[in-house]
């Protein structure tokens, strides 16, 4: 049993959003997170499954800071996680995000240069020419010509396009990456593509990621261990081996029968 401290751990967290019905004094509400406790380390990828409701991306959204909690607790790196600027400016440098649609996660107006330049300049990193340099060499690890760096979201493809993406998230050298559905919007014949990069980055700089999903096969794939999520409550966790052959819960059950075959 590892016994590293999390990056980011989460314990007995809450998320309640108000709708807009119901009354002022009794209005209703949703538990879009309901009393999640889980932690994720450098070098291991945590698989979050679940469909479309049952707060997998609100979960994620917490893990990287863009949603307060109800109730709970959120710690970065062993202590409570502030809402101090500072606090945050060194999550977000700490903990990066890939989302699910990389045309609309990118600027269209901004060349792939800026858009990776973009973040050292807000975190005041390097001269003009060290960050050249370094997004030059961030794009030929994510698989791409340097030639890249000269055009618009636009000009590229769907798999390219998540290729820049990850490279941002990249840029500032994160201990975790929260990749939320990275693969969904891509064609089936580059989703296998973009799995094998993110764990080739995994292996080589011992990133820590959180990959999720409504597609057991793939967390398969690539996690170490997963946990299930069903209105907004986990139903399963554990490691991937065993959910997948013994897992307990029905739900977790009903999800590994739907599972596609492909990826």
């Amino acid at each position: 049993m590892s016994t590293s401290t999390p990056v980011i751990e989460l314990r007995d967290v809450h998320v309640v959003h108000t709708l807009r019905t119901g009354s002022l004094l009794r209005p209703d509400t949703i538990r879009a997170v309901d009393g999640v406790s889980v932690g994720i380390e450098r070098g291991q990828v945590l698989g979050i499954v679940g469909e479309s409701g049952s707060g997998k991306s609100t979960l994620a959204r917490v893990m990287t800071g863009l949603q307060p909690v109800t109730s709970g607790e959120v710690l970065f790196q062993g202590t409570a996680l502030g809402r101090s600027r500072r606090a945050r400016r060194e999550l977000g440098r700490t903990v990066s995000v890939v989302f699910q649609d990389p045309a609309t996660a990118l600027n269209p107006r901004m060349l792939v240069r800026e858009a990776l330049m973009d973040p050292l300049r807000v975190h005041g990193i390097g001269t003009e020419a060290q960050r050249l340099a370094a997004v030059t060499e961030l794009v030929h690890q994510v698989g791409l010509p340097a030639s890249a760096l000269d055009v618009l979201p636009r000009q590229i493809s769907g798999g390219q396009r998540q290729r820049v993406a990850i490279a941002r998230a990249l840029a500032l050298q994160p201990d975790v990456i929260v990749a939320d559905e990275p693969t969904s919007a891509l064609d089936v014949s580059v989703r296998a593509q973009v799995l094998n990069l993110l764990m080739d980055l995994r292996e080589e700089l011992g990133l820590g990621l959180v990959f999720i999903s409504h597609d057991m096969s793939t967390v398969r794939f690539v996690a170490d261990s997963i946990i299930v999520m069903h209105r907004g409550k986990v139903v399963e966790h554990g490691d991937a081996e065993t959910v997948f052959t013994s897992a307990r819960d029905e739900y977790t059950r009903s999800l590994l029968a739907a599972a596609p075959t492909l990826l």
